[in-house]
């Protein structure tokens, strides 16, 4: 499930603890902050994925 719009990427890094609600609100991060947050979500779950592939593969389960 998701939110309509782009809610869902704005509210994001909220989720993960990496900035407040608040923030987004009274214009303390921008777009471009926010931006950047999701760019390093998306890169760590790519790196976590990596790193549970190569572990299952080392494993023979794959």
């Amino acid at each position: 499930m998701s939110l309509p719009g782009r809610r869902g990427w704005l509210l994001r890094p909220v989720g993960e603890g990496m900035c407040r609600y608040e923030s987004l609100k009274d214009g303390t991060l921008d777009l471009a902050d926010i931006a950047e947050m999701n760019d390093y979500l998306d890169m760590r779950a790519e790196n976590d994925w990596r790193v549970h592939e190569a572990a299952r593969r080392e494993r023979g389960n794959g």
